[in-house]
């Protein structure tokens, strides 16, 4: 599943966005089921590209829209938007109020667009209107918004980081999956030789450097921000964390270096479809790996380890929480259509045919029934998801947050990839150099 990426020259701007797009023509406080859709009515839909394409997408979505229209007779526009032009769309909307009705957002950007105030809050009534709160797996909806302020969406795809292993060379190999990081880098070794390596990385993706990076320093007992939202990026647990991320190649070796060229959702999980590596940590993505000729018996999950001597209090994280949110644009005149659409997207029914056809894990509890979702690999991933993922920090800086410390991961990969030593000092100065400039943007 495709979650979210990010445009580092606009999200080191979403700040001055949020300050223009408080003037937005609608009341906050007015909710989003208000009002009654009438038939004939049209909404306009901005969809994030989940699929293989945007075709794709539309193949996905166009049967299930035109089911909406005939059960309630309202029409859907529909525009599947690429994730290299979604930020950058949904930025100049809160500018300028000419946006779409409803409109998928990565959650990971929840709490930065909700200061925009260019949304409608998710409100009681609204809630009713979609089931309310408890249909809607904790860990995602907790991935809707700042904590304490009604959220800015609700969840319709979800997804966790997991440990993706080659089940067949592990059993040729006599092999179990590792637990630790320490078990990782062994294993990894047993695995590496013969134009073959341990692990594949998308060492390029920032994103992916940016949500690894996270879920290691939390596992080093680390806080990316203070209490009162400051960043906190050279912290030991921080440093600790990223450093153990790039080791995997610079120590290890158990990554091709190679890999410091690979970007999202395209190389390495090719790699891992076609046998050139045992592991890769992902999102869950088996019909990605099968649609790369992967034999679908050769796929197991397990958690992405976690050290094997933790520091005192740190919590077991294993990922992330992935995932879209649908949310309704504040500007538009049609938000009593718009609400119908929502609690349609987020019905058992429409959850369980999207997130079959995008291989990701539907928000709703009441959507887990379908066979298709009781699966020994799925299961992992929703124990992961329910117990041991994390939402990225809740804070409205963190779109920077992730365009800043994602790139020193990247910069620090291709520092490996070249034969440069990386050290906690080198680590650090990284971090530091992302954390001054995030103090200069404001």
């Amino acid at each position: 599943m495709r979650v979210r990426r990010v445009v580092p020259a606009l999200a080191l701007t979403l700040s001055a966005f949020a300050l223009a797009a408080c003037g937005s023509s609608g009341d906050e406080s007015e909710s989003g089921a208000s009002g009654t859709p009438k038939p004939g009515s049209t909404i306009t839909y901005w969809a994030s590209n989940q699929g293989t394409s945007i075709e794709h997408d539309k193949q996905v979505l166009q049967p299930e829209l035109d089911k909406f229209t005939q059960k309630t007779g309202i029409k859907v526009d529909l525009e599947v938007v690429p994730w290299s032009d979604l930020l950058n769309r949904i930025l100049a909307a809160t500018s300028s109020g000419k946006g779409p009705d409803v409109l998928n957002i990565g959650n990971t950007w929840s709490a930065s667009l909700q200061a925009t105030g260019a949304f409608v809050p998710v409100d009681d009534g609204l809630l009713a209107k979609v089931g309310g709160k408890d249909r809607f797996l904790p860990t995602p909806y907790a991935a809707t918004g700042a904590e304490g302020k009604p959220p800015v969406g609700l969840p319709i795809y979800s997804a966790g980081y997991g440990l993706y292993y080659n089940k067949k060379m592990f059993a040729a190999a006599g092999l179990k999956p590792p637990a630790t990081w320490e078990e990782m880098a062994e294993t990894g070794k047993k695995l590496t030789g013969d134009g073959r390596w341990g692990l594949a990385l998308e060492g390029a993706s920032y994103t992916e450097g940016v949500h690894n990076a996270y879920i290691l320093a939390k596992q080093y007992g680390a806080d990316v921000f203070t209490k009162d939202g400051k960043p906190d990026f050279t912290s030991p647990g921080m440093v600790q964390g990223v450093k153990r991320y790039v080791e995997l190649m610079s120590k290890d070796k158990i990554v091709n270096p190679s890999n410091a060229e690979y970007g999202q959702g395209t190389q390495a999980l090719k790699d891992f479809a076609t046998g050139k590596s045992a592991m890769l940590m992902w999102q869950a993505s088996q019909g990605s790996l099968v649609s790369n000729g992967m034999n679908p018996d050769d796929i197991g999950v397990a958690p992405v380890p976690f050290p094997a001597a933790p520091p005192a209090g740190a919590p077991h994280v294993n990922s992330m929480v992935g995932g879209i949110n649908i949310s309704v644009f504040k500007d538009s005149d049609n938000k009593a259509g718009a609400a119908e659409f929502v609690a349609f997207m987020t019905s058992a029914e429409e959850q369980t045919i999207l997130n079959k056809a995008y291989g990701s894990l539907p928000s709703v509890k009441d959507a887990y029934g379908d066979p298709a979702f009781q699966t020994e690999n799925v299961k992992v991933f929703q124990k992961i998801l329910a117990e041991t993922a994390t939402p990225m920090p809740q804070v409205a800086a963190e779109s920077q947050f992730e365009t800043l410390v994602g790139t020193a991961v990247k910069d620090l990969i291709a520092d490996a990839a070249s034969g440069k030593a990386v050290t906690d000092e080198s680590v650090k100065s990284r971090l530091k150099e992302a954390q001054d400039k995030m103090a200069a943007a404001g």
